[in-house]
């Protein structure tokens, strides 16, 4: 599952796992003070290359629940870099992007934001809002793009995130074998 902040990629992620009964990964479990570049601005006007971003805990931990896999037809991802990082391309069958408005998508990182810091929330909405118009907003339209290459679904729904995994559970069982 791929997608800028705020596209819905774990939610959608926990409701198709609670429907098919399989695992799933989250990415941000797994990132950590190595994971991104230290100058993402540069990063981005660098070529925004997705390989200089690293997960080795996420990749061991997807190499892991395929060797383990037992008895459920899929392993849920989110993975906002789709196919595109290297590292991950060849343990990813297929890559649906979540492609709502960005206006959307920050308008869910800003409520996620007010929801989870309480007293902290106008601060920290201030930080990622400066960051957003000087380079958030950029990297996320690049990765996007470069993603929506070689997806295999893109849903650019501005429907409920309810109706979005129920159209992706529908693909998923028409589409997969």
């Amino acid at each position: 599952m791929s997608g800028v902040s705020g596209a819905g990629k774990t939610t959608v992620i926990k409701l198709l796992a609670g429907e098919f009964n399989s695992p799933f990964l989250l990415f941000d479990d797994y990132i950590d003070q190595e994971t991104y570049p230290s100058n993402m601005r540069a990063w981005l006007k660098d070529g925004s290359d997705v390989d200089l971003i690293k997960t080795p805990r996420l990749l061991e931990a997807l190499e892991q629940l395929i060797c383990e896999r037992r008895n459920t037809r899929f392993i849920f991802i989110e993975e906002s870099f789709g196919k595109e990082r290297d590292s991950m391309s060849r343990l990813i069958d297929y890559v649906i992007l979540l492609d709502p408005p960005m206006e959307l998508c920050l308008a869910r990182v800003i409520r996620r934001q007010i929801e989870s810091q309480c007293g902290q929330s106008a601060c920290s909405i201030s930080n990622y809002l400066k960051k957003y118009v000087d380079h958030l907003r950029e990297i996320y339209i690049n990765v996007a793009s470069q993603v929506r290459n070689n997806s295999d679904l893109i849903v650019q729904n501005t429907v409920s995130i309810n109706n979005n995994t129920e159209y992706i559970c529908d693909w998923l069982k028409r589409n997969t074998n």
